[in-house]
């Protein structure tokens, strides 16, 4: 299992897909996006579930935590029914985000990624994708990464995705 963390716009799902491409076994995709994007309507906006403010702020409440906790666990029982995972993953809870999944995953292999990006170079990502609200990838450059511990960390911002890539699969077993 690879998890791969980085803020918003930084690069991750570029990485995740040279990753898929670069690596000789198939791996699956999964990232808090398409979680998010499972989500009923009612959850992407309120104060149960997930919220994003005008700044790109983000906060999540206790039914979006519920069902993350779930997600998390059956991402864990596919690894360990043999599927090999590539998690793409945004940290907004620092150190405490880790330990959930750390929780979720004992006993498995896993290499943990830091994907850093520049804050300026994140937010022009961020403005030519169009899908994100303004400031949200500046915001979350630095504080994914509070308190997490990689085994390796690239950064998107000075190496193109496929060399990212490369990094990191040169270091699954």
């Amino acid at each position: 299992m690879i998890v791969l963390n980085g803020g918003s716009s930084s690069g991750k799902s570029g990485i995740v897909r040279c990753l898929q491409a670069l690596l000789p076994e198939p791996w699956l995709a999964l990232g808090t996006d398409g979680f998010v994007e499972a989500l009923p309507a009612a959850l992407r906006r309120g104060e149960t579930g997930i919220g994003i403010g005008p700044d790109g702020t983000v906060t999540v409440g206790p039914e979006f935590r519920r069902l993350e906790e779930a997600w998390t666990a059956g991402v864990a029982a596919m690894v360990r029914s043999g599927a090999r995972v590539v998690v793409d993953e945004v940290f907004l809870g620092r150190s405490a985000s880790q330990q959930r999944w750390q929780r979720a995953l004992t006993g498995l292999e896993v290499l943990w990624v830091g994907v850093r990006c520049a804050p300026e170079v994140a937010a022009a990502r961020e403005l030519a994708r169009g899908d994100r609200e303004p400031g949200m990838a500046a915001r979350q450059a630095d504080l994914v990464h509070q308190g997490v511990h990689y085994d390796l960390e690239v950064d998107s911002s000075r190496v193109q995705a496929l060399d990212c890539a490369r990094l990191i699969a040169a270091r699954v077993r």
